[in-house]
């Protein structure tokens, strides 16, 4: 294939690729907080509040991020009386989906960062004077997102491949102009064009959490 064919379906694919950072970048900010949220939920003690975020976390990392996103596109609209008012735009349902899916992994991953901390640093903190509040801001959370910071950065490369799911709810992104290519010229020049996206993608956040990891000292 020419230079000029590479370059005239470049174009396309990279408005594509905005889509596929969109999603990734309303994903990571707001699946971030509520995963850190669910984890408080779930340590809480309040036993109720505790069991339903426990069977939460366990639905949608039990089940997946596809059927999850084809239920919140196709599916509620289908639901008795409320579906009418529970039609999405394809782009808000998929983000809506990848939001509460990746904010479960989040949260198991700070439970982890959580129970990683020795003990003894709770009861430093007391013999110190220090309150809850204190505790939980000053000693606990720092060292928590210290040690979950890896995990984190493996779970948005991941996040950043699961966007090609939005091909499957017909949402416009990297791959479905890939899949377009292909159809339209009969060559899998289109597939290499997009996977090369993808790792360029993936290489800047590579690099990012590199950056972070070693201004927390992580090396």
């Amino acid at each position: 294939m020419s230079i000029d064919y590479i370059i005239s379906i470049v174009g396309p694919m990279l408005e594509g690729a905005q889509m596929t950072v969109l999603l990734f970048v309303i994903a990571i900010v707001v699946s971030i907080p509520l995963g850190f949220l669910l984890t408080l939920a779930v340590n809480s003690s309040i036993k109720p509040l505790s069991w339903i975020a426990h069977t939460y976390i366990y639905v949608m990392r039990g089940t997946p991020l596809l059927l999850q996103l084809l239920f919140i596109c196709f599916g509620l609209p289908m639901l008795p009386v409320v579906g009418e008012y529970l039609v999405l735009d394809r782009f808000v349902a998929a983000c809506l989906g990848f939001i509460l899916n990746y904010a479960a992994y989040f949260a198991e991953i700070f439970r982890g960062g959580l129970l990683a901390i020795d003990k003894g640093q709770y009861e430093a903190s007391q013999v110190l004077g220090f309150n809850k509040w204190q505790t939980l801001t000053r000693i606990i959370l720092p060292q928590m997102f210290r040690i979950a910071l890896p995990s984190v950065a493996n779970e948005s490369v991941t996040l950043v491949k699961d966007t090609a799911l939005l091909y499957a709810v017909a949402v416009p992104e990297l791959l479905h102009f890939a899949q377009t290519a292909v159809n339209r010229d009969f060559t899998i020049v289109p597939f290499f064009v997009a996977g090369i996206i993808y790792l360029i993608i993936t290489l800047v956040l590579t690099l990012f959490f590199k950056w972070l990891e070693k201004r927390f000292k992580f090396e």
